[in-house]
């Protein structure tokens, strides 16, 4: 049942850029129009709302922008946001502008603000789960994080070409400071022979063993994926004290970034978006609020926005077993 008191709605993008966020934007979009109600960007995420970068938005306004990556709105660091008066004053330039509802594409910062917002102001607001390292709770993947893993799927199939034509050991230190996600999956569909997670503690001795006796002896090249988020250090630091230990290996450290974040999204982050998009603005009229539009088995669902950040999506551990098991 549609509501009477949602005529007009804002969205905006937050934190670190995801591929597939301008693809939930182009869905926000259209739906809005679609349910007859006016739609405005917000530039610059929440140093938007404070400065009042607001933008009326079409349906051309979103065209042919769902197959690029990062996001036509801009996103931004706002330390002000995160004062009361930084929210206050977000909520009356909304207010001004005959904003009725918030939308907010983002990461567990993003949502957290965003509740803040709700719970002292009662502004309407959904959030929708953008975030390469797949660690918000209640949606069983986040906007952004297949496009990351095929991304490093690519660049670890390339570079394995090097590793295996001079039985070089590369170090991979990929994005996940606090989850592993990204590391475990691109791992296993990389074929790497060993896998270092911030969930897991590092023994370097145990993985020098694996490299020198469990392994066939006569291979000296491989490819050993690190979050960056792991306790011995980055790929640099662990290459070093493997290094230390097994001299006859040649190693060297590639650092993938923030190439992670860019690019065009592939088709499952393309669908995500559009289907989180249309959930998030259809939930919005029927007085939904103060949640996170997540898709579980396959299915659309709202989690409160405290739930989604204050709890952690886990790593499967059977699949770092796994994942040991067929690196052999």
């Amino acid at each position: 049942m549609k509501t009477d008191k949602v005529k007009r709605i804002a969205l905006l993008t937050s934190g670190g850029d995801a591929p597939g966020m301008n693809a939930a934007i182009r869905a926000i979009v259209r739906s809005a129009i679609y349910y007859n109600l006016k739609v405005v960007g917000v530039e610059n995420g929440f140093s938007g709302l404070i400065n009042n970068d607001f933008i009326e938005m079409k349906s051309h306004s979103v065209s042919k922008i769902i197959s690029r990556g990062g996001t036509i709105l801009k996103s931004s660091r706002c330390p002000e946001f995160k004062t009361q008066q930084g929210r206050e004053r977000a909520f009356n330039n909304m207010k001004a502008a005959g904003i009725d509802a918030l939308i907010v594409n983002g990461g567990d910062g993003s949502f957290r603000g965003t509740d803040l917002l709700y719970k002292e102001f009662g502004i309407p607001v959904i959030g929708i789960p953008c975030t390469i390292d797949n660690d918000i709770y209640g949606t069983d993947f986040t906007i952004g994080f297949d496009s990351a893993i095929n991304t490093v799927i690519r660049a670890v199939d390339n570079i394995r070409d090097t590793a295996e034509s001079h039985n070089i050991l590369f170090f991979v230190e990929v994005m996940g400071r606090h989850s592993g996600f990204i590391a475990l999956n691109s791992s296993i569909a990389s074929g790497a022979e060993a896998t270092l997670l911030p969930e897991i503690r590092t023994d370097i001795d145990q993985l020098c063993h694996f490299m020198e006796m469990e392994r066939r002896k006569n291979k000296t090249s491989g490819i050993v994926i690190v979050a960056e988020g792991d306790e011995e250090g980055g790929a640099a630091e662990i290459a070093q004290k493997v290094k230390q230990r097994l001299p006859n290996y040649e190693t060297r450290v590639t650092t993938l970034g923030h190439i992670q974040r860019g690019g065009s999204p592939t088709c499952n982050d393309r669908v995500l978006a559009s289907l989180l998009g249309h959930a998030a603005v259809k939930g919005l009229l029927e007085g939904k609020t103060g949640l996170m539009a997540g898709q579980v088995n396959r299915q659309i669902v709202f989690t409160s926005l405290e739930e989604a950040f204050s709890k952690r999506d886990k790593i499967d551990k059977s699949w770092i077993e796994i994942s040991k098991i067929i690196s052999m």
